[in-house]
C-alpha cells in the first residue's frame, strides 16, 4: 500500500526537508546532513502531508515489532517539517525563498494504538490543525500495511532567529 501512495505523489517536487537551511539539516530524525540519522522527507500530497519511512531490522524494540521512540521520532520530525511547509503556504511563498522557515518542537503527544510491525514501510500522514503567529499544531498518524499504529499531535514553534543565522 505504501508505495502506490509514492506512486501518487508528484516525485518532482523536493522533500521539505531539503529546503532546510545547512546549519539546520542536522537533526537525526530529518536532518539530510545527519550521515546516521534517519532522514526522513515528507511530501504534500493535496492538503495532507505524508512521509514514508522504511524500516531496518535495527529498529526493533521486540521480535518483529518497531521501537517505539522510532514512532515518535517520524511523527516529531514530519510535523515539524509539515509545520514549516504549512507556515510557507500560508505565506504564499515558496518552500527556500527567504527568509527561511524553520520549526522545533515545543510539545509532542504520542498515542500508541498497537504493535507497529517491523520490515514494512511506514505511512505517516499529517495534517494542520491550527497556524497562529510563530506556532503550528499538526496531528499525525503512523500506519503499517492500512493499520493505524499511532497517533500523534505536535506544537512546533518557528526557530528562534539566533540560530537561523549560525
Amino acid at each position: 500500500m505504501a508505495e502506490s501512495v509514492l506512486k501518487d505523489i508528484d516525485m518532482d517536487q523536493k522533500a521539505f526537508q531539503e529546503y532546510y537551511p545547512e546549519n539546520l539539516s542536522h537533526c537525526y530524525g530529518c536532518g539530510r546532513l545527519n550521515e546516521h540519522g534517519l532522514q526522513i522527507k515528507s511530501y504534500w500530497d493535496g492538503e495532507e502531508t505524508v512521509c514514508i519511512f522504511h524500516t531496518q531490522p535495527y529498529h526493533m524494540a521486540v521480535p518483529g515489532y518497531v521501537y517505539g521512540g522510532l514512532i515518535a521520532s517520524l511523527i516529531d520530525c514530519h510535523c515539524t517539517g509539515t509545520a514549516a511547509a504549512a507556515a510557507y503556504r500560508a505565506e504564499g511563498r515558496a518552500m527556500g525563498t527567504e527568509p527561511a522557515l524553520r520549526f522545533l518542537t515545543a510539545s509532542l503527544h504520542v498515542d500508541y494504538l498497537r504493535l507497529t510491525p517491523l520490515g514494512v514501510p511506514l505511512e505517516v500522514r499529517a495534517t494542520i490543525k491550527e497556524i497562529k503567529g510563530r506556532k503550528v499544531v499538526v496531528s499525525a498518524t503512523v500506519s503499517a500495511e492500512g493499520q493505524a499504529c499511532a497517533r500523534g499531535e505536535v506544537v512546533a514553534v518557528k526557530a528562534p532567529e539566533h540560530l537561523m543565522f549560525k
